[in-house]
């Protein structure tokens, strides 16, 4: 991985579609209209299958309402439509009229089938992204002048470095992995990439990612809160992004959802969506993903399968893990509040944003001029089966032996739709992905000493739960640096270990003189946060000022076993 990342650093890639007009993204956006209302017809279909009753659909109806409505009054957002309350209100007052008739009016029938169409079309309207490509072009060369600059000046230290171009975002973002790979099977085939989520900053990163990378623009899962934020709202538009509302759990909403997915795919558009479902709120590296969206990747490539033609070759679909590994994340002390204020409860959790655009802008700032840099990690490709992919995109089983994905989906030598069966495929390609998100990840010096203070805390301390741990006041928290040094060199020594069984990664940073490694870890860790998770005070000790937001960085090596080391 190593020799890989030296590789990338500075390459230019050449974009694998030269014209905009080629890329898969503008095909689907051109054709906005269209899609939306295919989108709407395919998911009226779905919940008519799957609600088959007028009772068991007026109930959905129903419910579907009653839902919007609390939704409306207990969590509005600035992005939401402003004839939100209008709406829902006439499909509830249609609805009451419809109730009031006998079941077996024929008027009802079309009545209730009209209610729906009309939720689903508006919902598909609501999700539907809308690439423009001036919109686009221009949002690419935003993000790169300003980043550039704003890093040139920092690194020279003087205001007419703005205007120079020594330095550039691959100086500060590093791209390692499986990138040759990458661009083979987007030119064979129809990526879908899922990387792990823990920043508002995530979406703009991964997009300014596949430009650098020479790939076509992808349409995005983008949750909707973030298009409270005007700047983000601003280049999630322009990027393509199709909108993802967790607050909304009806049927409805998440057929319609997923069917935008699945036909997107289907049609080829390379896509991207966070499969963990929202941002990691404890700091690990997702374990559970949700499987809706994910589905939709099973279910494009067996409906590819049953519409390809005899003898043509049928397009596969490539899933590709992605790790985004940071220093700090901006929203950290709040993200490990709400984990710590639900744990071990399973329920849903509403992402109530607390930053705008100024918040945003200081972060940009604080990152550039405190020197502390992004790795992204681009894993290994998969099928919808979760397993390993060659070169040219071919599939390979345990032994490395070529395999036909198009026999998963056989049935007495023919094609056919079994749910089950494709809701086990995709249960194990989510377990492949996490596996995966483990393997590829950069260990950070930042998280190494994140992950000993808070461990060697919780071992002086063996009778106290986490919650008895974090109440402790901040003079009962300080380590001797000796044996913290010492504790530091043993498990980073097990990391070097887990890299070779290829279990694990780590950025080059992490060799050298443990104590250089250690001043780097403090120097950036949580960085930007007023209360600084972890320090060094006058007498050489390890300290902390916030307790709650150094478990946040101290989960990010939690599932490597390396608890038994400290």
């Amino acid at each position: 991985m190593e020799v890989i990342e030296k590789k990338n650093k500075n390459k230019r890639y050449k974009p694998i579609l030269d014209k905009i007009p080629d890329w898969p993204v503008y095909q689907l956006s051109k054709n906005r209209k269209e899609f939306i209302e295919d989108v709407a017809e395919h998911a009226f279909k779905r919940i008519k299958e799957m609600r088959p009753t007028r009772k068991q659909l007026v109930d959905e109806l129903e419910a579907t309402v009653y839902r919007e409505q609390q939704r409306m009054k207990r969590n509005r957002w600035r992005v939401d439509p402003p004839d939100e309350s209008k709406f829902w209100a006439k499909v509830k007052e249609d609805l009451i009229e419809l109730t009031a008739r006998p079941l077996d009016d024929n008027a009802t029938e079309r009545k209730e089938d009209e209610i729906l169409k009309r939720i689903v079309q508006r919902y598909a309207g609501e999700i539907a992204g809308n690439f423009k490509p001036s919109s686009y072009r221009f949002a690419r060369e935003i993000i790169q002048f300003w980043f550039a600059r704003l890093l040139n000046a920092t690194r020279v230290k003087k205001f007419g470095a703005i205007f120079r171009n020594q330095y550039t975002l691959r100086d500060k973002i590093q791209i390692v992995g499986k990138v040759k790979q990458l661009r083979n099977l987007a030119k064979k085939g129809t990526i879908v990439m899922v990387p792990t989520h823990s920043s508002n900053l995530d979406s703009i990163l991964i997009g300014w990612v596949i430009h650098a990378l020479g790939l076509p623009a992808f349409i995005y899962g983008a949750g909707l809160n973030l298009f409270n934020i005007k700047i983000i709202a601003y280049f999630m538009n322009s990027l393509g992004a199709y909108k993802v509302d967790r607050r909304k759990k009806n049927l409805p909403y998440l057929e319609t959802l997923k069917m935008y997915s699945g036909l997107a795919i289907e049609k080829g558009a390379h896509s991207l969506f966070f499969p963990g479902g929202t941002r990691s709120r404890s700091g690990n590296i997702e374990k559970m993903l949700k499987l809706g969206l994910l589905s939709t990747a099973t279910e494009a490539q067996r409906n590819i399968y049953l519409k390809t033609p005899e003898g043509q070759e049928p397009r596969k679909i490539f899933v590709v893990p992605v790790t985004l590994n940071y220093h700090f994340v901006l929203e950290a002390p709040e993200l490990i509040d709400d984990y710590l204020s639900i744990k071990g409860q399973d329920r849903y959790l509403p992402e109530d944003d607390k930053y705008g655009s100024v918040q945003l802008i200081q972060f940009l700032f604080k990152f550039f001029t405190k020197g502390s840099n992004i790795s992204v990690s681009i894993g290994r490709g998969l099928d919808i089966m979760g397993n390993y992919v060659d070169e040219e995109g071919n599939s390979l089983d345990a032994q490395g032996r070529i395999i036909d994905t198009r026999d998963y989906f056989l049935s007495n030598g023919q094609i056919t739709i079994d749910k089950q069966r494709e809701d086990e495929y995709t249960r194990m390609l989510s377990q492949r992905i996490v596996a995966e998100y483990h393997k590829i990840h950069r260990t950070f010096a930042s998280h190494l000493v994140a992950f000993v203070a808070f461990e060697m805390w919780q071992k002086q301390h063996p009778k106290l739960d986490l919650f008895g741990l974090l109440r402790l006041p901040e003079e009962e928290l300080s380590l001797d640096y000796p044996e913290f040094r010492k504790t530091c060199k043993r498990v980073r020594k097990q990391i070097y270990n887990l890299k070779k069984e290829g279990k694990a990664n780590h950025a080059t940073h992490l060799k050298g003189k443990i104590d250089l490694v250690i001043k780097h870890g403090l120097e950036n860790v949580g960085n930007f946060h007023l209360k600084r998770p972890l320090l060094m005070d006058k007498k050489g000790n390890i300290i902390t000022k916030d307790l709650n937001t150094l478990y946040f960085y101290h989960n990010r090596l939690v599932g490597y076993d390396l608890e038994k080391f400290i």
